[in-house]
């Protein structure tokens, strides 16, 4: 039942008042001066109020000051009843009463009908109030729980990163020496990469991009990671790359694995020969940087056509073979190295990040901390939409 409280010194029109609004069907409580209005505002949270301006010791306006500054008892409904008719002045003082927080007047005599009328309206928009604090409070409340939500999977992220970098490899030195890059997005995707010696002579590379983002696709890639470094791939000879792509795409085909796909770059160095045979799944082309001279360098696109792996069940994948001259270098990265939003709304783009890469090659030995620091300075964003992965090997 919803509560009116009455503030006015007048008793004949405190059991007017309550009387008639009790048949309403409200529940009334009076007060007979301010000060006690005040107090049983306080105790009672009414949602409405009906008090005389003119009262002793305290008047309407400052019980409606008071009130109307407690912020629990702001949005209740303050009806003021004036004696002044419509005076001279009645403009005035109404400004003095809404300027004091009161939300309606209602002149003396009392016409009860138009109180009644004047009650029900007064009811409604403070249970509107009442809906709309409600729906603040809902709205903060999910907003509390939207940033704790973001907080946890900000932190899962960042963990299923962590555990990505730890698998990934130490730096080989000797004949063969490698650096390497991984730096996650704000959304995680499914980077990874592995070099490790098949034997003493022959070294296996590649680097994979599992589609989407997200701990999903970071997982799919520990997985794939997972089969080829323990070499898990049945009847697969893991020296010849077309045999590696074509195992993985009849183990990882999307349709069992939540539509989920990856490309991959494959590759075997045969060290005493200097022969390199590759195969692609839809990656981006590996860069084999040769010197041709003191001063020049040529770059070589190491890369192919078909299709990603998961895509179709029956892919012949091809392998192709060249020698790898002395001090010559050998990059493989994932697309999210090039894919870069620039100021100018320019995506970067993979020749230019070749043109990075020669640049910096031509001038001194090239470390991948300098082509990572042109490319945010380019990077429109400070974080990355996508994974970036990049792996040097240098074969001496």
């Amino acid at each position: 039942m919803l509560k009116i409280l009455v503030i006015d010194d007048d008793p004949i029109i405190r059991v007017a008042l309550k009387r008639t609004l009790e048949k309403q069907g409200y529940d009334v409580t009076v007060a007979s001066n301010g000060k006690e209005g005040i107090v049983q505002s306080q105790l009672l949270r009414p949602a409405l109020i009906i008090c005389d301006w003119i009262m002793s010791q305290m008047d309407g306006l400052e019980v409606c000051r008071r009130i109307k500054a407690d912020s629990e008892l702001a949005t209740t409904f303050f009806i003021l009843l004036t004696a002044k008719g419509a005076s001279p002045g009645e403009e005035e003082d109404r400004v003095k009463g809404l300027d004091a927080g009161a939300d309606e007047f209602i002149s003396k005599p009392i016409e009860m009908n138009e109180l009644k009328a004047r009650v029900r309206a007064g009811l409604r928009l403070h249970q509107l109030s009442q809906d709309l604090q409600n729906q603040k409070q809902v709205l903060e409340t999910l907003n509390q729980n939207l940033q704790t939500q973001k907080q946890i999977l900000e932190a899962e992220l960042a963990e299923a990163a962590d555990y990505v970098r730890s698998l990934l490899p130490s730096p080989l030195m000797g004949a063969v020496t490698t650096e390497a890059l991984f730096i996650p997005s704000a959304q995680l995707g499914g980077d990874c990469f592995d070099y490790y010696w098949l034997d003493e002579d022959n070294l296996a590379i590649y680097l994979l991009d599992v589609s989407g983002h997200g701990v999903g696709s970071a997982l799919l890639s520990v997985s794939v990671l997972n089969i080829l470094r323990s070499q898990s791939l049945p009847n697969t000879n893991f020296y010849q790359p077309n045999e590696v792509l074509q195992a993985l795409n009849q183990a990882f085909q999307m349709s069992n694995h939540g539509a989920k796909y990856f490309t991959i770059w494959y590759g075997v160095y045969h060290r005493p020969k200097r022969q390199l045979i590759y195969s692609s799944a839809g990656h981006p082309p590996a860069i084999l940087l040769s010197k041709k001279s003191a001063t020049s360098l040529q770059a070589q696109q190491l890369g192919s056509l078909d299709l990603p792996i998961g895509f179709l069940p029956d892919i012949n994948f091809e392998d192709a073979v060249l020698d790898v001259e002395e001090n010559s270098t050998l990059y493989i990265f994932s697309d999210g190295v090039y894919e870069i939003n620039q100021p100018d709304g320019k995506i970067l783009g993979l020749d230019t990040f070749i043109e990075i890469i020669m640049n910096h090659s031509q001038v001194n030995d090239c470390h991948l901390q300098q082509i990572l620091l042109e490319i945010m300075t380019l990077n429109i964003q400070q974080i990355l939409e996508d994974d970036l992965s990049l792996l040097k090997i240098c074969f001496a």
